[in-house]
């Protein structure tokens, strides 16, 4: 089996979840339905067959409200509203994403021509402007301040994705340094954190390896890793281990010496982001390669996350069934050890690879059964860390485009008496999606931020491969953001003739 029965003791410790639930905090859960449940970089679930309406609880007023269509986007000009629309609607369109994509993936891509310049172009104009900042760190800096000017802060995404090779690497992570030297000329609190993938900066061969010997530590303690640092917990009882089926070589001499050198880029970007006192988030990816991001990214939190201040945020998919155990063992780790802990907390990004690969090994999907179970399994979690930040010095990023999730984590908040300028909470959604909910928390008082990649386009088209997947559809993740926009810009051109 890829899952077990917790024992007694580690049900006991997670006994917060049961007894604590997000769900407490308000007496509806029907907004939950409005909208698909995508995060940072993740696909969707499948959709909930209901239309995509706005669910207000009127026995209970609600502190996000969406019914002022006007107020909502008071600082978007008509152009930006338009443009936002007619894209919005494209990819609403299932053939015409189905086609997208295939022209993107296909070998037309792979040599210079003229469709292939045709494509870019098209795409250029269209969805890389809806979905990305531009090419270069100067387009993206005319773009946050864009974002700024809407009452919004900026995740800042260098959106380089996988390597195979040391010297690409190190050319990656002079384009994250770039990131946060582009940061650090802005205003102060422009940017709220830069993102980053280990997979660009360390060989994704090697993080396959590492993922493995200590997969295989897990299931087997005497397995010897002599290279391995003082971490957090990376695995809990319930956590998959079919990815190493039989006990891997250990890492060869030149191997070991890769991996350090992957440190010294995290790190050296570390040094950076403290130099700047901007926080770095790390992005989650997939789980064969999961245990190597977590390692490094939590022997780097110790190292760097100093005075009740968090410069290194892992993430944390709520979509996995040991997500809300991983999340427990790993900051309790952290309380005992005084590393004040941060957390970007998300849905998920690889459902359908994920589900694939298990089933083709004969395992248990690790991915929650049902979307419910998703749901609940994200506002648990984000109930937890938003006592953290009540009672320590932990930081939460609750990067979520599910209305209610986002309504459930805001009246918590405020129940338990957490400013809503705190720096230590802040919510997130990708740049050009749930725009309403950006704006509606925003207007309730909370720091919000965009995820804001970057990049050529020609390196960004996996990144918007995924954003295209994700909007596919009338009930997919912007469907609420095209009904608000429509009404808006319908509000507009009245105003304008009469």
């Amino acid at each position: 089996m890829a899952t077990k029965v917790l024992p007694p003791k580690q049900l006991q410790n997670l006994r917060f979840f049961i007894t604590r639930s997000l769900n407490t905090s308000s007496s509806s859960s029907k907004a939950s339905a409005a909208v698909s449940p995508l995060n940072l970089a993740e696909k969707p679930e499948p959709p909930i067959q209901e239309p995509p309406t706005i669910i207000q609880d009127h026995a209970k007023p609600s502190i996000l409200d969406f019914n002022d269509d006007r107020k909502l986007f008071s600082n978007l000009a008509t152009t930006k509203l338009l443009h936002a629309s007619s894209n919005l609607h494209l990819v609403s369109i299932g053939p015409l994403v189905d086609f997208g994509m295939w022209v993107m993936n296909s070998r037309i891509m792979e040599t210079d021509n003229i469709l292939r310049d045709v494509v870019l172009k098209t795409v250029r104009h269209t969805f890389f402007k809806h979905f990305c900042a531009g090419e270069d760190v100067v387009e993206a800096r005319r773009c946050i301040e864009r974002v700024n000017e809407a009452g919004l802060r900026v995740m800042l995404a260098f959106a380089v994705e996988y390597t195979s090779n040391n010297d690409a690497c190190d050319q990656n992570l002079k384009g994250f340094l770039d990131s946060v030297q582009s940061a650090m000329s802005l205003p102060p609190s422009s940017v709220s954190s830069v993102v980053a993938k280990i997979t660009a900066m360390c060989p994704l061969s090697l993080l396959e390896r590492v993922s493995d010997v200590l997969r295989w530590q897990q299931r087997d303690p005497s397995f010897n890793l002599p290279w391995k640092q003082k971490s957090f917990p990376i695995f809990s009882d319930s956590s998959p281990l079919y990815h190493t089926l039989k006990k891997p070589e250990p890492l060869t001499p030149q191997e070991e010496n890769d991996l350090q050198l992957g440190q010294e880029r995290l790190w050296k970007l570390c040094e950076k982001c403290v130099q700047a006192n901007i926080p770095l988030t790390v992005d989650a990816e997939h789980i064969s390669v999961q245990p190597a991001i977590d390692y490094l990214t939590y022997l780097t939190a110790i190292k760097y996350n100093k005075n009740d201040n968090p410069i290194v945020y892992g993430t944390i998919q709520a979509y996995l069934k040991d997500a809300k155990e991983r999340l427990f063992l790993a900051t309790k780790a952290a309380d005992k050890m005084g590393v004040p802990m941060g957390i970007k907390l998300v849905r998920g990004a690889y459902m359908s690879s994920e589900r694939k690969i298990a089933s083709s090994l004969g395992y248990e999907s690790p991915i929650h059964n049902s979307i419910q179970e998703t749901h609940a399994s994200y506002n648990d979690c984000a109930s937890f860390m938003l006592e953290k930040i009540a009672n320590s010095s932990n930081a939460v990023i609750l990067a979520t485009h599910n209305v209610e999730s986002g309504r459930l984590a805001a009246t918590k908040a405020i129940d338990l008496g957490i400013e809503k300028r705190n720096q230590k909470l802040e919510f997130a959604q990708l740049y050009g999606m749930s725009d309403a909910l950006s704006f509606g928390l925003r207007n309730a008082g909370f720091l919000v931020s965009k995820c804001t990649p970057y990049g050529p386009i020609e390196m960004v088209i996996p990144y918007l491969l995924r954003r295209a997947e994700e909007n596919r559809g009338l009930l997919s993740a912007s469907s609420i953001d095209r009904e608000l926009t429509r009404k808006e810009l319908k509000r507009r051109l009245k105003a304008a003739i009469f």
